[in-house]
């Protein structure tokens, strides 16, 4: 029986699902999207999001606790055939992350399925991202209610002056028209 127990074993020793989770985080940090399979992406997605709040923080002590659960690995790109370090990734993530989800409350990161299976297991594809800096939580709207408020006066007033002016052109307008013209409007 599976009383207590959580997680997914995804085929793999406790090291390996380890240094997975921590690969594929560390990964989403740097490029901040991943393509991978569902179950992966759904076991990761807790564990990174955990980090983020810790980034949230952002106090040395919480910098350290991301550092013992995910490793400080370097950002690396390659210009003209050097390897340039770029920064780690516990860096980006206290520098760049944490700070571009101060206001939020949670859910930094979402799933988007692929059409595409891969091939040897046809594993369904899922895109693991974090969400953009744009996009803001959606607020639930709310109901208004059906009582009319009634206008100032002086809104009222104006309104009708408006009405009045439009009726006396209508009238100037007719006025204005010969009347075998207006027969044959009518």
């Amino acid at each position: 029986m599976r009383h207590r127990v959580a997680g997914r074993e995804l085929s793999r020793t406790k090291e390996h699902r380890l240094a997975m989770r921590r690969n594929l985080v560390a990964s989403l940090f740097q490029h901040e999207t991943v393509s991978t399979t569902m179950e992966k992406a759904k076991e990761v997605k807790s564990f990174a999001e955990k980090l983020i709040t810790l980034a949230k923080k952002g106090t040395l002590a919480a910098r350290r606790q991301a550092i013992s659960m995910l490793g400080n690995r370097d950002i690396v790109t390659y210009e003209d055939g050097q390897r340039v370090r770029k920064g780690t990734v516990i860096g980006k993530l206290f520098s760049e992350l944490g700070p571009r989800y101060i206001e939020r409350p949670g859910g930094y990161t979402r799933i988007i399925r692929l059409s595409l299976r891969r091939l040897g297991d046809n594993g369904q594809l899922v895109l693991l991202q974090l969400v953009g800096v744009d996009e803001a939580p959606k607020k639930q709207a709310r109901k208004r209610s059906h009582k009319k408020t009634k206008e100032p006066a002086a809104v009222q007033s104006g309104q009708a002056k408006d009405a009045q002016e439009q009726a006396s052109a209508g009238a100037e307008n007719v006025a204005e028209t010969p009347k075998s013209e207006q027969a044959s409007q009518s």
